[in-house]
């Protein structure tokens, strides 16, 4: 017999089934407040430590570091329309700046790009700053000025640079009330530690400015940057670009390959990074990794690879050069080789460099070689004329301008 089911049950069936939907929809809300509520508390109101803006974040500044620009600006201007009053956009695009700057720091084309980006950083923070002292806008404007100082301390703009540095030292100062910046900060204060005695050393003319800071501890800025590298999100790339020149400066050969590896695998298109593994293979003497480095390199530049110009073709054309003539025997490809480092070197404005004096003297030697002593005394005199007087390559064309001498008289 065939069971009806009448108005009245089906009114009941479905107020139960919609009870259910509505209790899993106010579940579910308020399972969204809840993690919405944890999330504001995890933050402390920091758009820098919120896990959404972390997200966004990262993939545009992966893009930015191995020099996809277009796709990292686009993200970039994604977080200016979403976040429009605060600083982190502009001093990203700003920073995405800089970092076209970095392969050739002789490049003046991006600057004013760069600092403008970076003031209007400041300008975000300082009214954030004025509201209500929130640190992480403190932590912007250290970062801000920080950028600007390195760039015009790279123009040599002394006083201009002085005077971002005092500014990024006042607000580094100012966001240390906020501890979950601290692996953030913790970077200035090791670049501080470590170019305060950097500075003093190297540039002696600027000692007397010193007095107006703080003194420095070289060792403990480079464990505090090696912190950085490892433990901050937004500024352990940065550590790291400042690692290897550190490292490099230091003699600290073992730790400069390690970490360039690194860095390049995890930015293969970041002619830096590259430029900077291929010199600390050929330094550590590992052959066949610098010489694959060194084609990849000099490929990039004929495929015009954003950022792959004459100051890594320098660096790339000396080390193929350098095996080409003393491992391989290779007198021909030795020779195109330094022919290349030199032109690099002329188109880039860096024949002040040890890659172009060792070329002129590796030339000077082929032409010896191959018993052509008129050419062989041009190039040692030019490395004589244009190496600074303490160059080793200065010593050694003197002796082999004597010997090319000699063997000129006896051939006539």
């Amino acid at each position: 017999m065939k069971k009806t089911v009448n108005f009245s049950t089906i009114i009941k069936i479905f107020s139960v089934v919609l009870l259910v939907v509505i209790n899993a929809q106010t579940v579910s809300a308020q399972w969204w407040k809840d993690t919405e509520k944890a999330e504001k508390e995890r933050s402390k109101g920091m758009l820098l430590l919120t896990s959404e803006v972390q997200i966004e974040a990262t993939t545009a500044i992966n893009h930015m570091y191995n020099f996809k620009f277009y796709e990292a600006e686009k993200e970039f201007n994604y977080l200016k329309v979403k976040y429009p009053d605060h600083p982190l956009p502009e001093f990203l695009l700003g920073l995405m700046e800089w970092w076209k700057i970095v392969p050739n720091t002789e490049n003046a084309l991006y600057d004013e790009k760069c600092l403008g980006f970076m003031d209007k950083s400041i300008e975000k923070a300082e009214k954030i700053w004025d509201d209500s002292e929130n640190p992480e806008a403190a932590f912007f404007m250290a970062a801000a000025y920080a950028f600007k100082g390195r760039l015009h301390s790279e123009r040599k703009h002394w006083s201009k640079a002085t005077f971002a540095a005092k500014n990024a030292l006042k607000y580094l100062d100012k966001s240390r009330s906020f501890s979950d910046f601290s692996p953030e900060l913790m970077f200035g204060d090791g670049l501080y530690n470590y170019y305060f005695h950097y500075v003093k050393e190297n540039y002696p003319l600027l000692r007397p400015v010193l007095w107006l800071f703080p003194k420095g501890d070289k060792p403990k800025g480079i464990s505090q940057l090696e912190k950085v590298s490892f433990n901050a999100f937004y500024t352990r790339t940065e550590a790291r670009y400042f690692l290897l020149q550190i490292y490099g400066i230091e003699n600290m050969n073992d730790k400069a390959l390690d970490l360039a590896k690194y860095t390049h695998q995890s930015y293969p298109d970041n002619p830096f990074f590259e430029r900077f593994y291929a010199r600390s293979a050929f330094v550590s003497g590992h052959v066949a990794e610098a010489k694959v480095l060194s084609n990849s390199i000099l490929t990039k530049i004929g495929e015009h690879y954003p950022g792959y110009e004459g100051v890594s073709g320098r660096y790339a054309a000396y080390i193929l050069a350098y095996y080409a003539y003393n491992y391989d025997k290779d007198i021909k490809t030795a020779k195109e080789y330094y022919l290349k480092t030199i032109e690099f070197a002329k188109n880039t404005g860096t024949t002040n460099s040890g890659y172009y004096w060792s070329s002129m003297l590796g030339l000077g030697k082929i032409a010896s070689q191959e018993e052509d002593y008129d050419k062989a005394i041009e190039y040692f005199k030019q490395v004589i004329d244009d190496s600074d007087r303490k160059a080793t390559q200065r010593e050694e064309a003197k002796k082999l301008l004597t010997e090319a001498k000699k063997a000129r008289r006896k051939k006539k």
